[in-house]
């Protein structure tokens, strides 16, 4: 019994064979990589003071070279995981820009 069990978990162990020159597998293109985002919040200083719209949250994330863009309202629950590539735009209770920071 012991030897069977060993003989299983053996076989489920071994390596895939390598696909053939010339197969479709092989042919395939790999998966573009996903972009990289670097957030830079000094790209997005502008936008303290402004009201927060669709357009700006678009311009900011832009200029900070950000892949994605929030919208931190007072007293709002947040996240608190570090996103590199995350525009954080925190606003006044009037929707007003206060503060950019990365993260």
């Amino acid at each position: 019994m012991t030897l069977a069990t060993a003989a299983l978990l053996a076989a489920c162990a071994a390596p895939a064979p390598a696909p053939a020159p010339g197969s479709a597998a092989a042919a395939a293109p790999a998966a573009p990589a996903e972009p990289v985002f670097q957030c830079n919040a000094e790209g997005a200083r502008f936008a303290v003071g402004q009201q927060v719209t669709p357009q700006l949250e678009a311009a900011a994330r832009a200029r900070a070279g950000a892949g994605t863009v929030r919208v931190l309202k007072p007293n709002q629950a947040v996240t608190m995981e570090l996103n590199a590539g995350r525009l954080n735009l925190s606003v006044d209770a009037r929707g007003r820009v206060k503060d950019v920071h990365c993260g």
